[in-house]
């Protein structure tokens, strides 16, 4: 795998989460979960991880940003860089109470701290320790 072609599947995983997130077929309804502000769009999608309008929204913009990061070593590079470290923050915040739902704005909790998660440590694998090519070498001459 390449730094571009993560940087591809993230975009699109992101940006198909977004738009199943406005199914509302695909919503089940939220039980006991902690209050939102913005209660527009949410329940569980899929049946595991907790979405709303915001989030939705959040999810299209990293999709989007994954697809076009995709084009360039650069781009991707600085895509997976930047994924690692903010779902890595995402991650930790999801975990603790007070800001499992971003302020009242973003649920962030549940099966979203596994996949924020496995997000952060895959991107961060793409970023920093998987080496693309920087030149072609030429083939020696027979």
């Amino acid at each position: 795998m390449t730094v571009k072609t993560f940087a591809l599947i993230a975009g699109i995983v992101y940006l198909a989460l977004g738009g199943l997130g406005f199914v509302p077929q695909l919503l089940t309804p939220v039980g006991d979960a902690p209050p939102l502000r913005l209660a527009a769009y949410h329940g569980y999608l899929l049946g595991l991880f907790p979405v709303n309008f915001m989030d939705n929204l959040a999810h299209l913009a990293v999709g989007a940003w994954g697809i076009a990061a995709a084009r360039s070593v650069g781009g991707a590079k600085a895509y997976s860089k930047t994924m690692a470290t903010l779902f890595g923050v995402l991650t930790v915040l999801g975990l603790m109470p007070a800001t499992n739902t971003l302020f009242g704005l973003i649920p962030i909790y549940g099966m979203d701290v596994w996949l924020h998660a496995g997000t952060a440590v895959a991107a961060a694998f793409c970023g920093w320790v998987l080496k693309g090519p920087s030149y072609i070498h030429p083939r020696p001459a027979t």
